[in-house]
């Protein structure tokens, strides 16, 4: 037979083992003819059938059709649930909104969301991400649709709230991106995929106003042009969810529900899955650390806009400008987060993951002071813009580190890690932005060092095959151990636990530029993993 399945080979991988199969692979005989057993893939693939490159012009199923789709359908949500932010100005008018209306609608329109990216995180460990991203967008459609006929400030907060639940596509975002690229490129991939899909939080602010110029040019009345803006992020709705059920594939090897059926893939039990996850103190930092990085961007979505037409006089497509630049940051800046994450990783490890993480998310502290301070509108845009870039790689950079928490319960914690952020995004709205307490300036200053302080728990995560920011790795711990860890002696017995072992193989380069130790054997478990 042909030694022709190197690792990184297009084509030369293995499906997920489901304990039934032999611990070792066959060789195969020709790569290069796509079987059900050894698919053929246009990428080079590791042994998980994860890509080992990245490339973003391309559309080559599956993995790079899976980024295109994800982030385009995440991007669909981003520009949705934001969309009224920008008109503001003209629905306050029309619905006679108080300040305290649009601060609590801000509230509604990412507090939903913390439930359905809790729902989504075990949506795609059971079901697969396709059917969660493609029934969410389905779904939440007419909530956007309704938007053009409410009528009171009741009615605006509560079609925001449902709007909302959209944003769990972001936990189906990353949960794909997770399982189609390879360790040593994740927080790449999850940075730019998430990026682009956030990047729909400014492209509305430009959207929105041109389409409500549009219509009120041909002749309709402000207060009915705003409504009928709405249709058309109702209908990319509409679109993207058709696409992602034709279109889509839950991992590299075909549908999660086939996979299932075919014993491919073992299912697994949610009560066990959920035990891994809410017992896991890393998933608690994170969900923590991740509601001051894109909580504090969904909270700026939400008010900028306001802030700048209010503070500077500006007229509102001028406003909306000076906003969407904030959003559409996240064309680069998310995917820088993701790229330093990874270079740091090559360096030294998941340390030098931690240390990014730690230094982009104070920086964006400090603009976002520096905004609340900046007293000219060049100033303040400059401020905007940093803090912005800081804040969105900070996004990046978490979700450069969360696939590593648990392979058992990548959903759950991705699903956790996601409501976190809107749970920051609900706090922050609320305590700065909803009383007339404090002024726009004000509520950015509090929020800046509020940000400051609650990065600081990143120096408590430790990871015991490569330490934490301040520590070594606990001795003799691999990887194959801290992830087999997750499964009990009886599964293991079964050889449930090997999708978790070929996991940690490909993780190994999270040891950075030390050598590789031996691998210690899977039946012997160190104290306290």
């Amino acid at each position: 037979m042909a030694a022709s399945n190197t690792e990184g080979s297009p084509g030369t991988s293995m499906h997920e083992v489901n304990g039934k199969e032999s611990s070792f692979p066959l060789s195969v005989a020709s790569p290069e003819v796509p079987t059900e057993a050894t698919p053929w893939f246009e990428l080079p693939v590791d042994s998980q059938n994860r890509a080992k490159v990245i490339k973003f012009l391309s559309f080559s199923r599956p993995h790079m059709l899976t980024f295109h789709l994800s982030w385009l359908s995440f991007f669909t949500c981003f520009v949705s649930t934001f969309a009224a932010a920008p008109l503001v100005p003209i629905i306050r008018d029309n619905l006679n909104l108080t300040k305290a209306d649009i601060g609590h609608a801000g509230v509604a329109s990412v507090s939903g969301t913390i439930f359905s990216r809790l729902v989504m995180g075990a949506v795609c460990d059971m079901l697969g991400p396709r059917h969660g991203c493609a029934f969410l967008l389905l779904l939440s459609a007419p909530a956007v649709f309704c938007m053009s006929l409410v009528s009171t400030a009741t009615g605006f907060v509560a079609v925001r709230f449902m709007i909302g639940f959209s944003l769990a596509t972001f936990v189906s975002c990353q949960y794909w991106m997770s399982v189609t690229f390879n360790s040593k490129i994740v927080g790449t991939a999850n940075g730019t995929a998430a990026g682009w899909g956030n990047m729909g939080g400014g492209a509305t602010q430009l959207i929105m106003p041109l389409l409500y110029q549009v219509i009120h040019k041909m002749g309709v009345t402000p207060f009915t042009a705003w409504r009928i803006a709405f249709f058309v992020p109702g209908l990319m709705h509409l679109i993207m969810g058709i696409l992602i059920l034709c279109q889509g594939q839950d991992l590299p090897d075909g549908n999660l529900t086939s996979l299932h059926k075919k014993g491919d893939v073992h299912k697994d039990e949610f009560s066990k899955v959920l035990w891994c996850a809410v017992t896991n103190y890393r998933t608690w930092v994170f969900v923590f650390l991740y509601g001051y990085s894109l909580g504090v961007e969904l909270t700026t979505d939400n008010v900028i806009a306001e802030y700048f037409y209010d503070r500077f006089h500006l007229k509102l497509p001028t406003a909306g400008i000076v906003a969407a630049s904030s959003g559409l940051a996240n064309i680069f800046a998310r995917s820088v987060g993701g790229l330093a994450s990874d270079f740091g990783a090559r360096k030294f490890g998941m340390r030098g993951r931690l240390w990014n993480l730690w230094i982009l998310q104070t920086l964006g502290g400090l603009f976002c002071i520096w905004l609340g301070k900046a007293n000219t509108l060049p100033l303040s845009i400059l401020a905007m813009i940093l803090f912005s870039i800081c804040t969105q790689a900070a996004e990046g950079a978490t979700f450069g580190i969360v696939p590593f928490i648990s392979r058992r319960s990548l959903g759950v914690v991705s699903g956790m890690t996601g409501a976190g952020g809107n749970v920051g995004a609900a706090l922050a709205q609320f305590l700065f932005f909803t009383s007339a307490k404090y002024s726009g300036a004000d509520g950015l200053t509090y929020m800046g060092v509020m940000i400051i302080a609650c990065t600081l728990p990143a120096t408590l995560v430790h990871f015991p095959p490569w330490g934490s920011m301040f520590l070594p790795q606990s001795k003799g711990v691999t990887e194959e151990h801290f992830y087999a860890s997750e499964w009990t002696s009886a599964e293991k017995e079964k050889g449930l636990h090997h999708g978790s072992v070929k996991f940690a193989e490909n993780s190994r380069s999270e040891r950075g530029k030390r050598v590789a130790s031996v691998r210690t054997p899977l039946e012997t478990t160190p104290p306290g993993v």
